[in-house]
């Protein structure tokens, strides 16, 4: 996910470059011809046009334009890219009816510094300080069971006071990564040696005097595109099994400045797609016979299963709400740019996002202010201030909904957790997303970028290992520039119109929001929340809401009392029966 990073191995054999080069050729040659009009945009253009107006894309059509996207297909490739690439231009027709100025800029910024020479806020709004609204020091619960559960607020307070050690929270979590990370496909690498090493040098810390802050000496996962060095960054394919990435991601490093212990690379789908991986189907805990969702499954299903204390995972367009909501269990999808990508894989640069999993809001917190700020490294990330605890009271806070009309025409606020936010204290707003946009036809900026960002696992012809992203890749080579940049265009529209709607609220409740907000930049926390329908075991249903770009205080303070009220982020799955 950072701008750095690419989709392969750099060192290519001569097959690979003699592909590569026959591509520029291509290339070169369709530049000759285009004074000719033969091959050059308004051969592209008929080609468009009869895509668009029969909407009939055939192999043979895709055959015929191979040469000028620089890639050869078997017949079986080209059938399934004409079948992607005619879902595309059904997305390009729902765009081409939006009208734009030719004022109108895409939502895509040039920055003539390099990130080093760009001003931050001042020091004091940046300072990675927190305090903690439970303050009790817990006891150390009787069984191991129960203390690999416990949020980090608790087990924070218990190796600060020494009650429990970093080493024995180690060997606990990395003997429960052994014992059910396989069955649940959840983990891809341990990181033991390293893991022992930093308990062992967090215990000496802390005897010392010198706590670094409520993760210190906390183990916690790390989605499996997040580089460490020592250690395989696989992205969950088998094509990049074996790959080792020089760099250690800025995530990675903020974590262990804070003193946290990696136990774990966790699994996700392949290239950050579903919950399949090369090592199997990620399961979720409370019901082993479904996949955990994906693509931060690992991240997920570990913090569930009690296998780690928190989580890192990343989202594109779903990868931390969606297995959270399978798994049941809390996790932050923080606003865009919130939390540097430098050293992790990229799905696409202006959709990707890192963020927390963990077992309680509180703890989403916690590791938000040890992670977030300006690196130098990632241009998307930037330095705005977080607050926990928030100064603001609930009271204070309008919360928006969704709801229905009575016959006399008034909104009717209806279930269970409006009743529950009434009774807290907020001010209740109905709201109505914005609707007027064919938002989701605008997967098209997703499916360029990926495209581009594996550009080069494409170009030499790599057809395995790949999970199910090969035909995607392929088909993305057939969007235009024109078409990607008129997408952005209407994504800046969707930017404002969303802007005017959080101008009434500090955040949401519910909502069908996932391709909105993600191509907004909006953060998401989503927290276990009622009884999930048709769920087995006891396992909780779950609620998410949204807030206002950089308003993940706020977002945090509802979620945070949502929770302590309902309590139902306590309950766990019975992995033990």
């Amino acid at each position: 996910m950072s701008a750095q990073s690419n989709g392969g191995g750099e060192n290519q054999p001569d097959e690979v470059q003699d592909r590569v080069v026959r591509g520029i050729s291509r290339r070169t040659a369709l530049a000759a011809m285009a004074g000719l009009g033969i091959g050059g945009l308004v051969f592209q253009r008929a080609i468009a046009a009869l895509a668009i107006e029969s909407a009939e894309i055939t192999p043979d059509l895709v055959k015929q334009a191979e040469w000028i996207a620089g890639i050869e297909l078997t017949d079986d490739e080209r059938n399934a890219v004409a079948g992607s690439v005619r879902r595309e231009a059904q997305r390009l027709a729902a765009q081409r009816g939006v009208a734009l100025t030719n004022s109108e800029p895409p939502a895509l910024t040039f920055f003539a510094a390099p990130p080093q020479e760009r001003s931050a806020l001042p020091a004091e709004l940046l300072s990675r300080e927190v305090g903690l609204l439970d303050r009790a020091v817990p006891e150390r619960p009787a069984r191991d069971e129960d203390l690999a559960f416990l949020p980090v607020t608790k087990l924070a307070a218990l190796v600060r006071s020494a009650k429990v050690t970093s080493t024995e929270l180690t060997q606990l979590y990395l003997a429960r990564l052994k014992k059910q990370g396989e069955s649940l496909h959840a983990v891809v690498t341990l990181t033991e040696d390293l893991a022992l090493a930093q308990a062992a040098q967090a215990d000496r810390e802390i005897a010392a005097g010198r706590y670094r802050g409520p993760l210190h000496g906390i183990p916690w996962g790390a989605k499996d595109l997040i580089s460490v060095p020592g250690y395989r960054t696989t992205w969950g394919a088998a094509h990049f099994a074996e790959q080792t990435l020089p760099g250690e991601a800025t995530v990675a490093r903020r974590l262990r400045e804070a003193g946290a212990v990696l136990v774990a690379k966790l699994s996700l789908g392949a290239l950050a797609l579903g919950d399949e991986w090369y090592g199997g189907t990620t399961r979720n805990p409370w019901n082993p016979e479904e996949g955990s969702s994906g693509s931060s499954a690992g991240s997920a299903a570990a913090v569930a299963a009690g296998l780690v204390g928190f989580a890192i995972g990343s989202e594109t367009l779903g990868s931390i709400v969606s297995p959270c909501r399978r798994c049941s269990i809390t996790g932050l999808r923080p606003t865009f740019g919130r939390i540097s990508r430098s050293g992790c894989m990229t799905l696409a640069w202006s959709m990707d996002k890192l963020g927390p999993i963990c077992r309680s809001v509180e703890d989403c917190a916690l590791v938000l202010a040890a992670t977030h700020g300006f690196d130098g490294l990632d241009d998307a990330a930037v330095d705005r201030p977080f607050v926990w605890p928030p100064r603001r009271e609930l009271s204070a806070l309008r919360v928006g909904y969704f709801s229905q009309v009575d016959e006399s025409g008034d909104p009717r606020p209806d279930g269970p957790e409006i009743d529950l936010l009434r009774e807290l204290g907020v001010a209740l707003v109905p709201i109505k997303l914005p609707d007027h946009y064919p938002t989701g036809s605008l997967t098209t900026i997703l499916n360029a970028e990926t495209a581009a960002a594996f550009d080069d696992v494409t170009l030499a012809g790599v057809r395995e290992g790949l999970g199910k992203w090969a035909t995607p890749f392929r088909a993305g080579r057939f969007i235009s520039a024109v078409d990607y940049l008129r997408a952005n265009r209407i994504r800046r529209l969707l930017m404002r119109a969303m802007e005017e709607t959080m101008r009434e609220v500090d955040l949401y409740v519910g909502g069908d929001d996932l391709v909105l907000t993600n191509l907004t930049g909006h953060p998401t926390v989503v927290i276990p929340f009622g009884d999930r329908q048709g769920g087995k075991n006891g396992q909780p249903g779950t609620l998410n809401l949204t807030g206002r770009l950089f308003g993940e205080s706020e977002l945090l303070r509802v979620a945070h009392a949502i929770e302590q009220y309902s309590a139902d982020y306590l309950r766990r799955p019975p992995l033990a029966e």
